[in-house]
């Protein structure tokens, strides 16, 4: 009976995880970004009429909307010239003043980093035998062999990284021949997924 409950407790817990890490999501998003922007937007209601609850949900949601579409539209006209001479504009601004400079350049540098390696790595999903051969693994290609190591090896040589299960962001960086390579059909999301849940997820496949 103990089990039973133990387990029905845990597949519930399951059940709910999704739905409460949305929630809490959701939350932070309302709190930081929403009640300010609020305030920012409607802060020339009147207090009494924002006082109501369906006031002050209400205004919170329409601005976070309105957020959203804010930085979307940034992010869209960052593509073309003007955007790109306008955030330039504004960069010189920050750049001097004192402190803020320093702060929005280190975060700057950290995002622009991040956003470049994400291009690169995770090229497409493989199999490769590791740890030894007639054992495969799930990897990911991040790109061929280059430097040093392409001119003491061989041109048809790839870096695949193999993360560990079910915490990916751990793993091993393996140079494997382009022949001993398995390409796969699912994306790397899927791929992901299917080391994450241990195997348990495994994407659908239709045979060509």
């Amino acid at each position: 009976m103990l089990k039973n409950l133990r387990n029905s407790f845990f597949a519930g817990l399951i059940l709910l995880a999704p739905l409460w890490v949305t929630v809490v999501v959701a939350r932070i998003l309302m709190d930081n970004l929403a009640s300010p922007a609020s305030d920012f937007f409607f802060g020339s209601l009147d207090i009494g009429l924002r006082s109501k609850l369906w006031v002050s949900f209400s205004t919170q949601v329409l601005s976070l909307l309105l957020v959203l579409a804010i930085i979307t539209f940034l992010g869209y006209i960052s593509k073309y010239l003007a955007g790109k001479f306008l955030i330039e504009i504004v960069e010189r601004f920050i750049n001097k003043l004192p402190f803020i400079n320093t702060v929005y350049g280190a975060v700057k540098q950290i995002v622009d980093t991040v956003s470049k390696q994400n291009k690169a790595v995770f090229q497409k999903t493989v199999l490769v035998q590791f740890p030894k051969n007639g054992t495969y693994s799930i990897g990911f290609i991040t790109g061929g062999v280059k430097g040093e190591m392409l001119h003491k090896t061989a041109h048809h040589y790839f870096n695949v990284f193999v993360p560990t299960s079910p915490n990916p962001t751990g793993g091993f960086l393996i140079i494997v021949p382009k022949e001993e390579i398995i390409e796969l059909d699912m994306s790397v999301a899927e791929g992901m997924k299917l080391i994450i849940s241990l195997g348990a997820v495994i994407p659908p496949f239709q045979q060509k």
